[in-house]
């Protein structure tokens, strides 16, 4: 069970825009807990007439195995997986964009779209500006994460687990149900549902594949001390240290030769597809410069070794 407390966002035709969990955690509290946190709240709570907003107390109590079940349980669990209290892939998140409406993200707090279309002027003249509309908003809106650094806060939606000691460049991005287990360093893309082990690298320009819209249902995962080359990317899982040449794609499908393995009875190299390579340990993908081919070759000793006064 995860519990909150804290404030609720309502546009004034009553759609639940977003909720902040001020007090999060998995003890129950107690209920003399409950009704100071519940007084404290209500005090922060009113109507925003600039725009159109009215801001309400909340306090809830979910259960991550079951189905979100409305926008401010949605916002629970992607606060519960900011704070680290659940990692990527642990909890239940089916059907949450239907709980998550379309939002203006205003520096004044979240709004409907259509009346920051209507109020823009008095939105201009409050000096309030928009930074986008989408169904997540910006990580950082909601807490900040101790001990990591985040370069361009709207690179890393609210539900992404950072784990101390990683740092995000201007050009990495993390989307929600995802993130690091450890210190990692991010100038790629993470999406939805992978997650990268501790002293790994994801190189910049790197992609890797989520699930959201390829349609595949591989959630991938890298482990420790591991290199995704400056703009390569992967559609499988990669062990620990291993490391993907830069530039160099890797999916399921892709056709490795084994370049280190046993030649075959006509003199030829064993060849297999990327997913069978999927999750091992201390292997160098590359392209071989003269044939073009990609190539699996078995390695020893650490991938990467990250800048400890960097990551400190």
């Amino acid at each position: 069970m995860i519990h909150g407390s804290g404030l609720t966002t309502i546009a004034g035709d009553g759609t639940v825009l977003d909720a902040w969990f001020a007090e999060i955690g998995t003890v129950e509290p107690s209920a003399g807990a409950l009704a100071a946190s519940a007084m404290t709240f209500e005090a922060l709570a009113g109507p925003d007439e600039r725009r159109n907003v009215t801001v309400e107390a909340v306090q809830l109590s979910i259960d991550l195995d079951a189905a979100p079940a409305s926008t401010a349980d949605a916002y629970l669990r992607l606060q519960a997986l900011s704070h680290l209290l659940v990692r990527p892939n642990e909890l239940n998140l089916d059907g949450i964009f239907g709980h998550l409406p379309n939002v203006a993200w205003t520096s004044a707090g979240p709004m409907l779209p259509a009346d920051a279309a209507r109020l823009r002027p008095l939105l201009q003249r409050a000096g309030i500006q928009i930074s986008g509309v989408d169904k997540f908003p910006r990580l950082t809106d909601y807490l900040l994460p101790e001990g990591v650094r985040i370069a361009d806060a709207s690179r890393v939606r609210l539900g992404a687990h950072l784990a101390p000691g990683t740092t995000v460049m201007h050009e990495g991005f993390v989307n929600f149900n995802a993130g690091t287990l450890g210190a990692s360093m991010v100038e790629g893309r993470i999406s939805q549902g992978v997650v990268v082990g501790d002293g790994s690298d994801i190189g910049g320009g790197s992609s890797i594949m989520g699930t959201l819209s390829g349609g595949g249902t591989h959630r991938v995962s890298i482990g420790a001390r591991t290199l995704l080359g400056a703009n390569a990317g992967i559609g499988i899982s990669l062990g620990d240290d291993c490391i993907v040449e830069a530039g160099l794609y890797v999916t399921a499908g892709t056709k490795i030769v084994l370049a280190d393995g046993a030649p075959l009875a006509d003199g030829g190299r064993p060849v297999v597809k990327g997913g069978e390579l999927s999750g091992e340990n201390g292997i160098l993908f590359r392209r071989n410069s003269l044939s073009g081919a990609v190539e699996a070759v078995r390695r020893a000793g650490v991938g990467v070794t990250l800048n400890e006064a960097l990551h400190a």
